[in-house]
């Protein structure tokens, strides 16, 4: 029963995110501060998950197969890669890392 209960709270919880979004007037949506951190929020949430799904296990660091296509994704953005490059490079980084430890 506690899994029903948490996920009403969290259902109205989204319900009232949104219901306060809704209210929130236009001039403050306007300001350049506001724009500026709505342009980087999903950024940043998107770079947090990422590292916590490559780094840790659990409360453990750890460095293994994923890490490394993480690295060898961010060589090929720094260079400019196209994007299905830059995943392709990620996949065999990690696949050959994973071949090679185990």
């Amino acid at each position: 029963m506690n899994v029903w209960i948490a996920i009403g709270v969290t259902a109205l919880g989204c319900y009232i995110v949104k219901l306060v979004g809704l209210l929130v007037p236009a001039g403050v949506l306007e300001r350049p501060l506001v724009r500026r951190l709505a342009a980087l929020l999903p950024v940043a949430l998107l770079a947090a998950l990422t590292a916590q799904q490559a780094f840790a296990d659990g409360r453990v660091l750890v460095l293994d197969a994923k890490a490394a296509g993480l690295a060898a994704a961010a060589v090929a953005l720094v260079l400019r890669a196209p994007f299905l490059l830059v995943v392709a490079a990620a996949v065999v980084v990690t696949a050959g890392v994973r071949a090679m430890t185990g």
